[in-house]
């Protein structure tokens, strides 16, 4: 039996599969999608094992040294889906691998096994190797079994044995201690000076199955010293059982029952009712405005597949995670929901992905990575707020979740739903073309109106003397609002103190050594960061060029406006909500309850808080820097910038109190600012279609961004020049190669870069030329310090 096997080394010599003898000891657990350790030259390294077969073309070949997972942890379909991912993302076929597995897995894993059942059941062997005991370390096993170590097949496929992983980084499957009584036919004597150990044993005897040693501490107001007293009487027995970490943290949820569809709702309800009763794979474009209801949508939605005993994934952007949806979730299907996000801890990542993984959940809450959830018959795909760039994955491989939620609808016949009140162009373009199926909801529940806008001209504040970041009408508006008790959010499109710093006599700004890029001042131990390679420097006293002490900071980061707050209304009580408030655990979930609670009037923040805030008496939205995105080189400045804007607008006024938006702007007149005024989408739309038409951009055009850096930037200069000219006489003339040029942010840990860009409308040869690409640079490199990067559907072009 020979197993093909993918290596773990990321590079171009070792994507192939690599063929490996399987020994007979190791013939039970072989099965395509588990993790096996191979000798790989002089070294052994990890692996997959993607498939078996009878024979190899080679006359020599070595044996897999381990089977790391007695139970394939990919799937058949996502052995394939890695496959895909790697071909129409040119990546390593490790890299999609890898992609899949939660962190817990991808850190060194130590295994146990578990005795579920009484010993007496097992093999002998078995019997001898778990003599009083009931967990035995993996690897003692095997030693001790040596071949004899497929006896553990058998009873891992009945359950009498578990597999436990333990992970070196702390990612352990947590244990609790239970107590229970050892039965006998009749009960024991406490004398008088042991009412204690009596009160404690009649608890535990009183209860239906085991307890966890703290709640009976608690219960009984008993040491340690009298549970021990009592185990020694061999009156009680402890052990320890497997308990999932809550990322909830143990709240109680009051269950939620299904609400009764508008017409709206259930006109659009139809069409998605239909193709999973049918179980047809069908692409659907949901456009709902902010609060038309599109959440139980979903909820209904998954309810019906979840009737059909089949899995539902639920995507929700990073940044939208928040309690308040994970919650909605948890209310109407309990038990069944398992959530996947980076605010989880490994360990927390890790039983989720275990709970999917052993069939104990049938609905999966999560950031863009839950699309690859280990789930077998999936009914319904939910893609909300599918116009966030967080769907988008930066690093190899450079995926994008919606081509992702398409391939598994395809393989598992079921709708897949984008849902968004401001769809992506591409989208909306494709709903427009019939590519996708068009479901609208254009108004809100309960026919609350939208929130008035009015937008704000900065520089006629500025005329007027008014040099502080609140225009009059804010100033006024956040003052009327204390009065009224209502609540206020304030957002601003950026984080940190302030943005640069800069000598005000000879122009000097603070840049890093190591990057093209100036740093960002923190006030917080009063220094300089880049945020692109983490460098930090003491905030300087004097400028460096000129010597001169009038170096300053300049732009207005959440905690500067905090100040200016507190300066302008002392009353009014502020929560702040930036990357640098929540980095705690849980602080997210703390500021937002404390929030709406209403423990505070202004609640301050970043782009966290401009989704998926549901709270009755926010009355008032300020948008501080409206325009700040529109300057960023980028030919989606524009519609990001209306998104946001919209998605802000939305917190306001969606309960039965009115809403008011104050749009603050320095360049008022600029479509994508105006449209926010009178909510009109279609209107942007058809703006932004005109200049991508013109430009020759998406959904016009396809592109794809190659970026090449180096340490030396001659080598990078020959390299892209090279690069571009075979990109040149490779495509068909239809497509357009722009380049080289130095990318946006020129240089990044001391590494040059530049880039080209390929426009296309259909270009066959384009994988067969990139591959070539791939291969000739980094598979036959002189050049070891040349890295490549592609990206075929480009969200950031910095």
């Amino acid at each position: 039996m020979i197993g093909r096997v993918i290596v773990d080394v990321p590079a171009a010599q070792t994507d192939r599969l690599f063929d490996y003898l399987i020994p007979t000891e190791w013939q039970a657990f072989a099965k395509p999608g588990v993790r096996v350790i191979v000798p790989f030259g002089p070294r052994r390294i990890q692996g997959f094992l993607i498939e078996l077969v009878e024979l190899s073309e080679f006359e020599k070949v070595k044996p897999i040294a381990e089977v790391l997972d007695p139970l394939p942890i990919l799937s058949p379909e996502l052995l394939e889906l890695g496959e895909w991912l790697a071909t129409s993302t040119v990546c390593y076929r490790v890299s999609a691998y890898q992609a899949m597995l939660p962190a817990a897995l991808k850190s060194k894993v130590s295994k146990q096994l578990v005795l579920q059942v009484d010993p007496a059941m097992l093999p002998l062997p078995l019997q001898t190797l778990f003599s009083g005991r009931t967990v035995v370390a993996w690897d003692e096993a095997k030693k001790a079994l040596k071949k004899a170590i497929t006896v553990v097949k058998e009873p891992l496929d009945q359950e009498w044995l578990s597999i436990s992983y333990e992970t070196k980084e702390h990612t352990r499957v947590k244990k609790v201690k239970y107590v229970e009584i050892i039965p006998t036919n009749e009960d024991p004597v406490f004398s008088k000076r042991a009412e204690k150990q009596e009160r404690v044993f009649t608890y535990i005897k009183g209860q239906e199955a085991s307890v966890p040693v703290n709640s009976v501490l608690k219960q009984t107001g008993a040491s340690r010293a009298t549970l021990k007293s009592l185990l020694d009487k061999g009156l009680i027995q402890e052990f320890e059982k497997e308990v999932y970490r809550d990322p909830l943290q143990a709240e109680d949820i009051q269950r939620s029952e299904p609400l009764v569809l508008t017409d709206a709702q259930a006109r659009v309800m139809e069409p998605v009712a239909k193709a999973i009763a049918e179980e047809q794979h069908q692409m659907m474009l949901l456009h709902g405005l902010t609060g038309s209801g599109k959440t139980e949508l979903y909820l209904q939605a998954i309810s019906a597949v979840l009737a059909k005993n089949q899995e539902a994934i639920m995507l929700v952007p990073e940044i939208s995670l928040t309690p308040q949806m994970v919650t909605r979730f948890k209310a109407r299907f309990g038990e069944l929901v398992a959530i996947m996000h980076s605010g989880l801890s490994n360990g927390e990542k890790y039983d989720e992905w275990r709970k999917i993984h052993r069939k104990e959940v049938k609905v999966v809450v999560g950031a863009r990575s839950a699309v690859f959830a280990p789930f077998t018959n999936i009914g319904i795909i939910i893609i909300d707020e599918e116009h966030e760039t967080s769907y988008k994955q930066e690093e190899t491989p450079r995926y994008h979740t919606r081509d992702v939620a398409q391939y598994r609808g395809e393989r598992h016949r079921a709708p897949v739903i984008l849902g968004s009140a401001t769809p992506s162009i591409e989208s909306y373009a494709r709903a427009k073309k019939g590519v996708y199926q068009l479901l609208s909801l254009t108004e809100r529940v309960n026919g609350r109106p939208l929130p008035d806008v009015e937008v704000v001209d900065m520089r006629q504040e500025l005329r007027n003397g008014n040099r502080s970041m609140f225009s009059l009408a804010l100033t006024e508006a956040i003052r009327d609002r204390l009065e009224k008790k209502q609540q206020t959010v304030l957002f601003l499109n950026r984080r940190g103190y302030s943005t640069f710093v800069m000598c005000r006599d000879c122009g000097y700004v603070a840049s890093c050594n190591h990057c093209d890029i100036s740093y960002t001042y923190h006030r917080k131990g009063n220094s300089l960061k880049c945020h692109y390679c983490g460098d930090e420097q003491p905030m300087p006293e004097t400028c460096s060029e000129c010597g001169s002490d009038h170096i300053r900071f300049f732009g207005s980061g959440t905690q500067k406006v905090e100040e200016e707050l507190a300066k302008q209304f002392p009353e009014a009580r502020v929560i702040r909500m930036d990357v640098d408030t929540t980095r705690k655990k849980g602080a997210h979930k703390q500021l937002l309850d404390a929030f709406g609670q209403g423990k505070a009037d202004i609640l301050l923040g970043t782009q966290m808080i401009a989704k998926g805030l549901d709270f009755p008496k926010i009355t008032l939205v300020g948008v501080l820097a409206a325009d700040s995105m529109l300057h960023i080189p980028d030919f989606r400045s524009a519609e990001r910038t209306f998104q946001l804007l919209e998605q802000v607008a939305g917190r306001a006024g969606r309960d039965v109190l009115h809403g008011e938006v104050l749009v603050q702007s320095y360049t008022p007149e600029h479509y994508s600012i105006q449209l926010v005024k009178e909510h009109d989408y279609e209107q942007f739309v058809a703006k932004e279609m005109q200049s991508r038409k013109i430009g020759g951009y998406p959904p016009y055009y396809f592109m794809a961004l190659l970026t090449i850096s180096d340490t030396e930037l001659a080598s990078v200069m020959q390299t892209s020049q090279k690069i571009t000219r075979f990109l040149k006489e490779s495509l068909s003339d239809k497509a357009i190669v722009l380049g080289p040029s130095v990318s946006p942010i020129a240089r990044i840990k001391d590494r040059y870069r530049y880039q080209c860009v390929i426009k296309y409308r259909q270009e066959p040869k384009l994988h067969e030329t990139l591959d070539a690409i791939m291969n000739h640079y980094l598979r036959d490199a002189t050049n070891k310090k040349l890295a490549i990067s592609m990206d075929l559907h480009p969200y950031f072009f910095m």
